[in-house]
């Protein structure tokens, strides 16, 4: 019925926006919130009261580019809509049952049960919705479907869907871990984070702040995390772009890969998030490199005005090989169906 886009992360002047973007639309029944890390107490979307938001407030260090600034503005949605249901969403939701093999990591038991060190998987409201999209796309039941989704936009994360569940994911404790991202770093030898610190003498804080905020394709480009500005650069002959873009398609590559480890066949390939919707370029280099799948290239380019009005399109053209299909990025409306499911609406 109504939107407003921001492109900076709440602040200090969220909580009067959000005042004047009510007093511009009709009442809401409800308000959905999308929150990136559930924290191991919480295990399914759910209504928000105090204790939640005390939860809430205790995980905000594993996803701080995201938890952080959202609660100010759950605050400030409860404080100006204190008889409404405010339910909390979840990006790790989607992931909760992955299998053991696939959530731990290969670190002592005390770390795992102490201090609860272990994989939880994000973009889950992104994979929600591109899953039941494929699902209607190639006309079969999601509990009968094997595929791998990618979700490729400020955050990039891959992951195995078998029969409806996540059995695997390339994000883990936090969504730092995995894929080459627009600014974040993706995986990383921790021996190298170790010598960092150890011989250049790195702060916690640097290397949060760098690995977070000016790594992955900014870092490798020097001058933009945007695949769009990369792709242009690249045709102009700037190399540091090219390395970039090379980077990031090999280890988005590496990543599909990885999680069709998790499956006995793939069914579809699917990408969505900004750049997997938007960056014909880059969907072209991942899977024209991924014949061992049984992925081609020579991949359609729809019109972005026609996927997003559509939803959904597949773009593989002859047909032959494993089904890829692109789905307009539905977080949002994910947001609302689990927000309604929550309240038996």
């Amino acid at each position: 019925m109504a939107d407003r886009d921001a492109s900076e992360p709440p602040g200090p002047a969220a909580a009067a926006e959000l005042r004047n973007f009510l007093s511009e639309v009709p009442a809401p029944a409800a308000v959905g919130h999308r929150i990136v890390h559930s924290g191991p107490h919480l295990t399914g979307h759910t209504l928000i009261d105090a204790r939640v938001r005390a939860l809430l407030a205790e995980v905000a260090d594993l996803a701080p580019l995201h938890v952080a600034p959202a609660l100010p503005l759950v605050d400030a949605a409860r404080e100006l809509l204190p008889d409404v249901p405010h339910v909390a969403c979840f990006d790790t939701v989607f992931h909760k049952d992955l299998p053991a093999q696939a959530r731990t990591y290969a670190v002592p038991e005390r770390w795992r049960a102490e201090y609860g060190l272990r994989r939880y998987g994000f973009h889950g409201l992104s994979y929600s919705w591109a899953l039941q999209r494929t699902a209607q796309a190639l006309g079969r039941p999601v509990d009968n479907l094997q595929v791998v989704l990618v979700h490729m936009g400020g955050g990039c994360s891959a992951c195995a869907v078998r029969n409806g569940r996540s059995v695997d994911t390339t994000m883990g404790l936090t969504p730092l871990e995995g894929l080459v991202m627009s600014r974040r770093s993706g995986s990383l030898d921790p021996g190298a984070l170790l010598w960092l610190q150890r011989r250049h003498g790195l702060s916690t804080d640097e290397l949060d702040d760098t690995l977070h905020r000016h790594s992955g394709l900014l870092g490798l480009s020097g001058t933009s995390g945007d695949t769009r500005d990369l792709v242009r650069a690249r045709a102009e002959g700037d190399a540091a772009a090219a390395l970039a873009l090379a980077t990031f398609t090999l280890s988005c590559r590496k990543g599909i890969a990885s999680m069709a480890a998790s499956l006995d066949r793939v069914d579809a390939l699917v990408f969505t998030g900004e750049i997997g919707e938007d960056q014909p370029e880059v969907r072209e280099e991942i899977c024209s490199a991924l014949t061992v799948l049984g992925v081609r290239g020579g991949l359609l380019v729809p019109e972005l005005e026609d996927l997003m009005r559509e939803g959904l399109r597949r773009i593989d053209q002859t047909r032959r090989g494993v089904p890829v299909l692109v789905v307009a990025t539905g977080e949002t409306q994910q947001i609302a169906a689990e927000t309604r499911r929550v309240l038996g609406m």
